[in-house]
């Protein structure tokens, strides 16, 4: 598809408006913050209580994610310093530092399905040639970090706790460093706040599940989302970004009450 054509087509869907944009904001923070107060609240009782609870919950922290996404991409808000704002807001709340999410995030629209400038916001891709290269302990290590348990299960953690607490890989300019270390210093002080008022203890066994589900999913939308048959995969030379948008990302129409959690993003 020619970038002219693909223009046309979404040209219509580019405009954000300002009231729904708020509408969705209050709609997603307000029950959040219901459903992390009531997991404290069921903390006195069973603790099952409280880990059915962090289902939704995790639910609402994805899409509180897809939210800061789209303030990443400036279609959230008209407002540009609003798109600023809330999502380094959101980014706090889903353990995320927004100006430096956002650059990786734009790099890897940049460079989806291209085979030459891999390694911007996905899993580590092969093609069949390469892997049939790699030394029997290189095709273990390959098929480890695919497996389901180990994407699903240590994923998340490494998401929250390495990938985007470190200032690393590609260069930042001195906003996006700002962006980690203010997202940091804000994850202490309201985690530390909490902890004072509530204590550590349940603080993190509010949190903690709640993220790892939103972590957890996350992940597994983004995999099926670009980790499918056919999907798009082409060397420098011969991609094309707008054909890369479209052929390399699939769409799965969820039920209407995943949808929602997922923002309508077409997962």
């Amino acid at each position: 598809m020619e970038r002219t054509t693909w223009g046309a087509v979404v040209a219509r869907y580019q405009q954000p408006e300002t009231r729904r944009a708020v509408v969705q904001l209050l709609t997603t923070l307000l029950p959040l913050a219901g459903l992390l107060w009531l997991m404290h609240r069921s903390l006195a009782g069973s603790y099952l209580v409280t880990l059915l609870l962090a289902v939704p919950a995790g639910g609402l922290l994805v899409r509180t994610f897809i939210i800061m996404h789209d303030c990443g991409h400036g279609s959230f808000f008209k407002s540009r310093r609003a798109n600023e704002i809330v999502g380094w807001i959101t980014g706090v709340l889903t353990l995320t530092p927004f100006a430096q999410w956002r650059k990786d995030h734009a790099l890897h629209h940049a460079s989806a399905g291209d085979l030459d400038r891999r390694g911007h916001g996905d899993i580590e891709t092969m093609t069949v040639c390469e892997y049939a290269e790699l030394t029997p302990e290189r095709r273990r290590r390959y098929r480890f970090v695919r497996h389901p348990l180990v994407l699903l299960g240590l994923g998340p953690i490494y998401l929250m706790l390495s990938q985007r607490r470190l200032i690393k890989g590609v260069p930042l300019n001195q906003l996006q460093r700002f962006s980690v270390w203010s997202t940091n210093l804000a994850i202490l002080v309201i985690g530390g706040a909490c902890s004072v008022w509530i204590g550590f203890g349940p603080f993190f066994a509010i949190y903690f599940p709640a993220m790892f589900i939103a972590a957890s999913a996350g992940i597994g939308l983004f995999y099926a989302q670009h980790q499918f048959e056919d999907t798009y995969w082409h060397e420098h030379r011969e991609w094309d970004y707008a054909t890369a948008a479209i052929r390399g990302s699939s769409y799965f129409k969820l039920n209407p009450v995943l949808q929602w959690f997922t923002g309508n993003i077409g997962l």
